[in-house]
């Protein structure tokens, strides 16, 4: 497991969705502390000069294809076991109300935050259940509650929550650990700009008035999860600013 490795030998850890956010945080953070780190995402340029500023190795891949999880997986551990899978890659689109939502939208949402997370985790979980490893997965509040015009994310990260609850109920004795890192309202470059079809005012409105969250802040949660003695899991942790005390109850300035 991670966290049993001694302080001379490197961990090695997975992280999906690094092309950007709270993912390329993760990895230069893995990095800083002496991980070996294979990054994945869909788009090779930024993965390119993720690993020309940091030094991890990566791996393109589309993890809604069942084949390119296969083909990273694979990949990987061509090279050797993995220590720690940290499923950061999903999203949000739009903010509907659910009587007027667009089911492409919901199935879309539910491939890349839950399916996504599910194919991976099953890649990597055979090689952990026989040496140990963790399993980190990367929800966010709407995990947590409601709040309108999110039905479609929350369901998704619902349920990518409950695979790891249950998965934790179902490995219990076993020397895998599963978290949850839940964050509540962070400002990355791409997550509301993509939620809105590229509509950069609506994007900046989301973080108007108050000092969120920043991608570097959830990778520092990350990172300590993972480096937390063996014995110790960090079934889930709730992270929000300061400003947001709910998903609809924020201070603004």
């Amino acid at each position: 497991m991670s966290s049993r490795a001694t302080a001379h030998v490197s961990r090695r850890a997975v992280v999906t969705g690094a092309s950007t956010g709270i993912g390329a945080a993760t990895v230069r953070l893995l990095r800083a502390h002496g991980w070996d780190v294979v990054a994945t995402a869909r788009r090779t340029e930024r993965l390119t000069a993720l690993a020309d500023e940091t030094g991890c190795q990566w791996v393109a891949a589309d993890l809604q294809v069942a084949q390119d999880v296969e083909r990273l997986a694979a990949t990987v551990l061509a090279d050797g076991p993995v220590d720690a899978v940290v499923n950061n890659a999903g999203g949000a689109i739009g903010l509907d109300p659910v009587a007027v939502g667009d089911p492409a939208d919901w199935l879309t949402m539910y491939e890349r935050n839950v399916l996504a997370a599910l194919r991976v985790s099953q890649a990597f979980l055979p090689g952990m259940r026989e040496r140990g490893g963790d399993l980190l997965f990367l929800t966010s509040v709407a995990a947590h509650d409601a709040y309108p015009g999110g039905g479609g994310y929350v369901a998704a990260k619902h349920a990518e929550r409950i695979i790891a609850n249950t998965l934790r109920q179902e490995l219990v004795g076993e020397p895998v650990r599963v978290i949850e890192i839940a964050p509540g309202i962070v400002a990355t470059e791409e997550f509301s700009l993509n939620r809105f079809g590229g509509d950069k005012a609506k994007a900046d409105a989301v973080y108007a008035g108050i000092d969120p969250l920043t991608a570097e802040d959830i990778a520092e949660c990350l990172v300590w999860a993972l480096e937390r003695p063996a014995h110790v899991n960090i079934d889930s942790m709730i992270v929000r600013p300061r400003a947001q005390a709910t998903n609809t109850l924020v201070a603004r300035r």
